[in-house]
């Protein structure tokens, strides 16, 4: 006989990369509540409420895989290896990723890996962090004060500040940063440079969950933001002047 592992009769590899929200688990859309419910396992993100794993039948197969920045984490291989493992032995394997998964979540190479080895792949779409700034008052456009909205990462693979973000600080949008936290000084910096220093900024941690905390006030003093609410990782930084449509921005000059 073979010593290579075939698949049980019956079972069809499938992933779904599902995108769990921005963590209030009530903003979860239908089709994920359906599909979370038909999963034979669910491979789960850090950013992901876990509340959302009380939906996966008897039987289900739970694995956490999440990365912590600077911390603990599950190499992109190893998630790899478990599509293809548990996939081919149990059939129907839900990726559950906080946000969308298409936003910064690695969700497409995923998709791409699953291809590769013939497995079935389906997208279900989530309400990503950004599009909740709304709950914070922070609306990501509005008429005559903003004319766009660029998303960016903060840090680059090689560690670097985005270079996109030199571009999106040209324009009259919103910006919205991904990953930036650890980049706050050199973010600020780079604002203050450009003559920009008093443009309204906000840190964001944890929108949509009782815990959430919200820093607001002018970009130079981005760094003391993050500081005065002990903002850690998952958070968000957004630059523009829909912050100050909701809320007060203390002078620069001001503590």
């Amino acid at each position: 006989m073979s010593s290579r592992q075939e698949k049980p009769i019956g079972v069809v590899p499938e992933l779904y990369v599902v995108g769990a929200g921005p963590g209030d688990p009530e903003l979860l859309t239908l089709k994920a509540y359906r599909i979370l419910q038909t999963a034979a396992v669910i491979l789960y993100d850090n950013l992901a409420n876990q509340e959302l794993l009380a939906l996966a039948p008897a039987g289900c197969e739970c694995l956490y895989v999440g990365k912590k920045p600077y911390g603990d984490y599950t190499p992109q291989e190893t998630i790899h290896e478990l599509i293809l493992e548990k996939t081919r032995a149990r059939g129907r394997v839900i990726r559950l990723k906080g946000g969308d998964p298409f936003i910064f979540g690695r969700g497409f190479e995923e998709i791409l890996f699953a291809r590769a080895h013939g497995i079935a792949t389906h997208y279900i779409p989530g309400i990503s962090s950004m599009q909740a700034l709304g709950s914070e008052d922070i609306p990501l456009t509005h008429r005559i004060v903003s004319e766009g909205v660029w998303m960016v990462t903060g840090t680059k693979k090689d560690g670097s500040l985005s270079v996109d973000l030199r571009l999106a600080m040209q324009s009259n949008s919103t910006v919205v940063i991904y990953m930036g936290l650890k980049k706050a000084a050199e973010i600020a910096a780079a604002y203050c440079e450009m003559g920009k220093g008093d443009t309204p900024a906000a840190v964001v941690q944890h929108l949509t969950l009782p815990q959430r905390k919200l820093a607001v006030g002018p970009v130079r003093h981005l760094p003391a933001l993050v500081a005065s609410q002990q903002i850690t990782y998952p958070a968000l930084i957004v630059i523009g002047g829909v912050v100050g449509l909701g809320h007060t921005v203390p002078m620069a000059g001001s503590a």
